[in-house]
């Protein structure tokens, strides 16, 4: 489903990623995990098309999407839930979820209605606050839009960046709970969590990335039981 080959991406002389080669597979969910300032928002971002890539190629279920606009991407199947939540504070609940539908828009009112459904059913607290304004939600409400908001783009891949950074315990346990409704309904999910614990428990595979570099990849059980990655993420020896 996606492909990355020796991506490189800078800021002005500052080399974020610095050759990164990694791979999903349809069906699974990957996880990246690393300290802050590791490179993880900046890969995710040159993958939807959010930032430039200076070096290297992107695939997207085989077709090489490094040039491809953002905006497009969606339309290959492509969609984030970024760091940060990034709702549309002044409109509501609904209202988001008909934003993140735009790509969808010539299917019809009552196909765009029906994915509305599915993501109240799935966050039964987006129903309850169907109506307000998203910049009034809690934080893990504003989660539980910006991933139902990604969703409603019809993705293939999910990108998830950071999804329970700042969350209260409980509310981290229904964001992963929902990954993995989504994992067994199908859906592929690279996912970017600094929870390594949690990240690498729902992971079939998982990377390491540490100053822009790929240090280790195996699968989500491996790394748990990693010494270095225990001592590293995970607070144990």
């Amino acid at each position: 489903m996606l492909k990355i080959e020796s991506v490189k991406v800078s800021y002005g002389a500052i080399e974020a990623v610095k050759g990164v080669s990694l791979e999903v597979r349809q069906g699974e969910v990957v996880t990246i995990i690393g300290a802050n300032g590791a490179g993880k928002s900046t890969l995710l971002k040159s993958i939807c098309g959010l930032e430039p890539v200076g070096e290297g190629r992107i695939f997207v279920d085989g077709k090489d999407c490094t040039a491809v606009p953002a905006h497009q991407r969606v339309g290959l199947g492509v969609a984030m839930s970024p760091e940060g939540r990034g709702v549309f504070a002044d409109q509501t609940v609904r209202e988001n979820l008909m934003l993140g539908a735009y790509s969808r828009r010539a299917e019809g009112a009552a196909a765009l209605e029906a994915s509305i459904q599915r993501e109240f059913v799935r966050f039964p607290r987006l129903k309850e606050r169907e109506h307000q304004l998203a910049g009034t939600l809690s934080g893990g409400e504003q989660q539980m839009l910006a991933i139902a908001r990604a969703l409603m783009s019809g993705p293939r891949l999910l990108l998830l960046d950071e999804p329970s950074l700042g969350l209260a315990p409980l509310i981290i346990k229904d964001i992963f709970d929902a990954i993995r409704q989504l994992r067994d309904a199908g859906l592929t999910i690279l996912l970017v969590e600094q929870m390594a614990k949690q990240a690498l428990g729902v992971a079939d595979r998982a990377y390491v990335l540490e100053t822009g570099l790929i240090t280790l990849e195996g699968s989500g059980v491996e790394l748990l039981n990693n010494p270095k990655v225990k001592a590293a993420y995970l607070g144990t020896h």
